[in-house]
């Protein structure tokens, strides 16, 4: 049994969507040429016999009804009689007797028949299936305890039929035959996108090509077809990203990681037998120097894994009270920053998204303003709506501010100003901003401040609270 199963299953991978479409045309086109067919072939047959039944009636009628019958002797057969050569007549008694003067050819006679003439019943129509023939049994009014018997062949009914048959079955099979074609042309032509997105699958599967495919309609097909494109130029989007990422992330690793290096190998080479010995000065100072180039090495690395957290879409999206972010972001900018004075104006703004990622974007930008302020300064946090569906989060500083060369650059992944060179950081940080702004619908801006300082500004959509 479950052999049988498998080999099913096995088969029903096997034949194509083509052939499924090709036969589900056919079998539909079949049952209603089938049911036509059928239909047809009763109306007619129904028609014929009842045709056959109609005449044998009419013909009983005229000769019980016929005044000429009266008038002649049961002795002699009427001449009219005569005229129903292509029927087979004779008139019985109870005992089925023929009761006509003349010998004639006798249409079967059954029980049916015998009743009619005992006058059990007045009317008996049956189909004798010996002789092939329609017979009619009618009571006869001249002779006491009789009956007339009209008996007509079928042969020429049959024939018509069976023509009928052969040709409903001709048409009908190329009734069939005509919608498997048409069903394969169909199929072909309506598959073909489909055709297109498989070998589009399997060619990135195997190179890794993400060109978009060609678009022909706009029908479902080709709006699946849209779909696939945008997906792959989703997948190469982030692909791009991550190789940028990488290759980044590699250039910038290179120089703490040189200086870390060379720090450890001229304290190993020291400490070799013969090697001239350092001065404690020069030893502590090393000491430092490591310990500042792994504090930037652990900064640069938890940089990057929030960049590359960043780069995919927040798991979790819920409604956010932008207010209570910035605060929370306040709070701890003011514990690590205790030189510089905040002068914090916020309205309520709330919006969905991620939380954490905003709380973040703001975290960089206070460290931003922070690093750059000088010791007293004052650094500005504003959180204003701008009155069409957006807020503004400013933040300023007092500090050098940026030069127009570099404004157009903030933003950019591990870009740092001449200025930024001697500060510690990775600069990463406000590319996180900015990558966290645009994922909640939004975009950021750089300037300069009132006090001569950089202005940095983030704008989210969301409403006032």
């Amino acid at each position: 049994m479950i052999h049988t199963e498998r080999e099913a299953d096995g088969l029903r991978q096997r034949v194509s969507l083509r052939s499924r479409i090709t036969l589900l045309a056919a079998f539909c086109v079949g049952g209603a040429v089938a049911l036509v067919s059928f239909g047809a072939y009763i109306t007619v047959y129904r028609g014929l016999y009842q045709q056959i039944d109609d005449n044998l009636v009419e013909r009983a009628t005229a000769l019980v009804n016929n005044t000429q019958v009266i008038n002649e002797s049961s002795t002699k057969i009427p001449e009219f009689f005569l005229e129903l050569s292509d029927i087979k007549f004779d008139v019985i008694n109870e005992r089925g007797v023929s009761a006509i003067n003349r010998p004639v050819v006798s249409p079967p006679i059954g029980p049916d028949e015998l009743k009619v003439a005992a006058g059990v019943w007045t009317e008996s129509f049956r189909t004798d299936t010996a002789t092939d023939t329609r017979v009619l049994a009618v009571r006869f009014p001249f002779l006491s305890d009789t009956a007339l018997v009209l008996a007509q062949p079928l042969e020429s009914t049959k024939s018509t039929l069976g023509k009928l048959a052969v040709v409903l079955i001709v048409i009908g099979g190329s009734g069939i035959i005509v919608a498997a074609l048409a069903g394969t042309a169909v199929a072909r032509g309506s598959l073909r996108p489909v055709q297109r997105l498989t070998a589009a699958t399997e060619r990135v599967t195997r190179t890794g090509d993400l060109r978009p495919i060609p678009v022909a309609g706009d029908d479902e097909l080709s709006r699946l077809t849209d779909s696939f494109n945008t997906m792959l130029g989703a997948v190469a989007e982030s692909q791009e990203r991550q190789r940028r990422l990488v290759a980044d992330a590699g250039h910038e690793l290179r120089t703490p990681l040189t200086s870390l290096r060379t720090n450890l190998e001229l304290l190993l080479a020291a400490e070799a037998p013969g090697a001239p010995n350092l001065s404690a000065q020069d030893h502590a100072d090393i000491q430092d120097d490591l310990r500042a180039q792994l504090d930037e090495l652990t900064q640069l690395i938890g940089d990057l894994v929030e960049l590359a957290r960043e780069d995919a879409a927040p798991a979790v999206q819920e409604h956010v009270e932008l207010l209570e972010v910035v605060e929370q972001a306040l709070d701890r900018a003011r514990r690590r920053a205790s030189h510089v004075h905040f002068d914090v104006k916020l309205q309520p703004w709330h919006l969905v998204g991620h939380a954490a990622s905003l709380e973040r974007a703001v975290l960089n930008l206070l460290d931003n303003a922070v690093k750059f302020s000088p010791p007293g300064g004052t650094v500005r946090v504003e959180l204003q709506p701008a009155g069409d569906g957006y807020a503004f989060l400013q933040v300023a500083d007092a500090g050098p501010g940026i030069t127009d060369d570099d404004l157009p650059h903030v933003f950019d992944r591990f870009y740092r100003s001449s200025e930024a060179r001697t500060l510690p950081g990775s600069g990463l940080g406000l590319a996180i901003v900015k990558q966290a702004a645009e994922r909640h619908g939004g975009s950021v801006f750089a300037s300069r401040s009132a006090d001569g300082g950089a202005l940095m500004a983030m704008r989210l959509p969301g409403q006032p609270g």
